[in-house]
């Protein structure tokens, strides 16, 4: 039976099935048939006529003077609530045991890069499991030394404190020898050459868990075909971590959501289980190309959105855009083989609005600064940080090349990125592109 598009989410989600599964598990009690729950008819609509309800009775406790249909309909939300919170519960208790497997397990985990995603990951992985060891790979020798003596990053995130039980080296077989785990935080375009330097050390058993967005720029290749290729393993399990994630508010331990991906789901759920706390939680994926994609892909967008922030081009302007370069990344993706579900969960729509509307993103700070009028060059030499989006963007268009798509918005910030055409220009030439329909 369809659902009444009018009803309350929370109504949708919670009400029980009319035909349970006869022997009900909440192991296998899955977010699709959870979501998916039927409502019966007949139901009261949330869009309720604004008079049938007294002004002054809205907001305030029930009493005799709300109407019984009123009143019906907090006791529903209450009692939906209540039934999320059992279910919540349950699942809790299940993931701990599974979550409490791994974490014994864990020795020592490795992670290569000392910038500050590496260092926000290193962090929150030495938090959770005091005795774990956990390696950061660095090739600055003033960082190593700041990391073991002072426990802070000097050179990112140097007002917090990092867990005692971090360490630094410049040495990657001592990084690596012994690790149950290996987070890679190094950029992409940096990725290769590094990874075929530390080759001889990585276990071929090891599971690599990427942290690294973008497109290598001559090769057009993603992390999941750059880590085994360089390191000679075609079989080396891999993870691709990704979602709406700043350092610095992971630092913080404020609430935070991103999604694990590997073609191996038992891999997956250990990467889930290894990096999820209070404060982080981790969904699982199959999707791989998706994740990996709307990952690089954003980067590209974010910097267009720069732009139009920069040269003071309106609201209107900036939805129009984001929207716009939604459409073209979705585009392509589908056309590699991505999921449409993963471009609109976390790795997609929600880094998306992340990079591209708040001024912590690297790459949007780029395009703000390239639509105030300065040069790509002297914006980069500026910064002590990668903004994957500048090399990414001549990848993203020869790929759409590739795969035959037409992706107007992110072909303009390559242009740009090129020095071939100013914002102004840009912003002209997209204006005057054809008016269609939209599919």
């Amino acid at each position: 039976m369809a659902a009444n598009l009018d009803t309350p989410l929370i109504l949708h989600l919670l009400h029980p099935n009319p035909n349970p599964n006869p022997n009900p598990n909440p192991r296998f009690y899955t977010e699709r048939n959870f979501l998916l729950s039927p409502i019966p008819e007949p139901w009261p609509s949330c869009r309720a006529n604004p008079n049938s309800v007294p002004a002054e009775t809205l907001g305030t406790d029930a009493s005799d003077e709300v109407p019984a249909t009123w009143k019906d309909r907090r006791k529903t939300v209450k009692v939906a609530w209540e039934k999320l919170v059992r279910w919540s519960r349950s699942w809790r208790t299940i993931n701990a045991r599974a979550k409490m497997d791994v974490l014994e397990r864990t020795r020592k985990v490795a992670v290569l890069g000392g910038g500050s995603f590496g260092t926000a990951m290193a962090a929150l992985l030495a938090g959770n499991k005091a005795d774990m060891e956990v390696t950061m790979l660095v090739r600055d020798e003033h960082v190593c030394q700041s990391i073991n003596e002072e426990n802070c990053n000097c050179n990112h995130l140097p007002d917090y404190k990092l867990p005692g039980n971090i360490r630094a080296t410049l040495d990657a077989k001592d990084a690596l020898q012994g690790s149950d785990f290996c987070i890679h935080a190094v950029p992409v375009q940096f990725s290769a050459s590094f990874l075929r330097g530390i080759s001889r050390h990585v276990d071929p058993k090891m599971p690599f868990i990427s942290l690294s967005k973008g497109l290598e720029l001559n090769t057009l290749r993603m992390m999941s075909q750059i880590i085994p290729q360089e390191l000679g393993n075609p079989n080396q399990p891999l993870v691709v971590l990704s979602g709406p994630s700043f350092a610095v508010e992971l630092m913080k331990k404020l609430p935070t959501a991103m999604v694990a991906a590997s073609k191996d789901k038992r891999l997956a759920l250990a990467a889930q289980q290894l990096f999820a706390s209070q404060y982080l939680r981790i969904s699982t994926s199959s999707d791989v190309t998706g994740v990996e994609i709307a990952g690089a892909l954003k980067n590209v967008l974010a910097i267009a959105a720069g732009i139009v922030e920069g040269m003071n081009l309106g609201n209107n302007c900036m939805a129009a855009l984001v929207a716009q370069g939604c459409s073209e990344i979705r585009w392509l993706a589908t056309k590699m083989g991505a999921k449409p579900t993963t471009l609109t969960g976390l790795s997609g729509t929600g880094d998306i609005m992340l990079t591209c509307f708040v001024s912590l993103s690297r790459n949007r700070t780029v395009g703000v600064r390239l639509g105030s009028g300065e040069k790509l060059d002297m914006i980069l030499s500026s910064m002590n940080q990668v903004a994957e989006g500048v090399s990414t963007a001549g990848a993203v268009i020869a790929l759409a090349q590739k795969y035959n798509v037409k992706m107007p918005v992110l072909t303009a910030v390559a242009r740009i990125v090129d020095n071939e055409l100013t914002p102004k220009k840009a912003v002209m030439e997209l204006m005057n592109l054809p008016q269609i329909e939209e599919v």
